[in-house]
């Protein structure tokens, strides 16, 4: 991997991105993550898989595997569909920027009033690291697409402006970005194979 900081010039005609989604099943100990690494003219031309222990604390080491396994020195900046992934397998979005050198967008689509109740309904004997990992996590910013859609970002490497001019770059329709929708179902697809 490249030691130096890399910065996202998104008025560039031709950027990349690494769209990263997740899916799993309660029953199962590990979830499936997909990495689909796409051209601004929509094209995927890389893919990746990854896993994570639902209800665990590994997620953040299992999207650098992912990146890393890709090899690749021409990805702009990492999309993610969601920093808390796997049933709370938190995503240190700080740490994820630090180890790879690109920008970070973590994206949700739906407001929240907090998980902090949830987390101790869940992991009622170690509840206090998990709202730890949480808290570290800044405040979401929403923001309004070109499609009209809202949702929601966390970044880090990449001021909101530019994260949303990097989304709007990769979206045909709706609020999802194509990198998050096309590896959302990659990963689906693998999880059921």
């Amino acid at each position: 991997m490249n030691a130096k900081m890399r910065h996202l010039h998104i008025e560039k005609k031709a950027i990349r991105a690494l769209g990263i989604a997740e899916s799993f099943k309660k029953s199962e100990k590990q979830s499936v993550l997909a990495g689909v690494v796409m051209r601004s003219d929509m094209v995927v031309d890389g893919v990746a898989y990854a896993s994570a222990t639902v209800r665990g604390d590994d997620a953040t080491d299992a999207v650098i595997k992912l990146y890393t396994s890709l090899d690749r020195t021409d990805i702009n900046f990492v999309m993610l569909g969601g920093l808390i992934i796997s049933m709370y397998n938190i995503i240190n979005i700080e740490r994820l920027h630090e180890r790879l050198k690109v920008p970070i967008i973590g994206v949700t689509f739906e407001e929240s009033e907090g998980l902090d109740a949830h987390i101790k309904r869940q992991f009622p004997d170690t509840w206090e690291s998990k709202i730890e990992a949480y808290r570290e996590l800044r405040s979401r910013e929403k923001i309004k697409l070109k499609t009209g859609y809202n949702l929601f970002v966390r970044t880090e490497g990449i001021n909101v402006k530019n994260a949303k001019l990097a989304i709007n770059k990769f979206l045909l329709q709706g609020s999802i970005p194509e990198p998050i929708r096309v590896a959302r179902l990659i990963a689906r697809a693998k999880l059921g194979s």
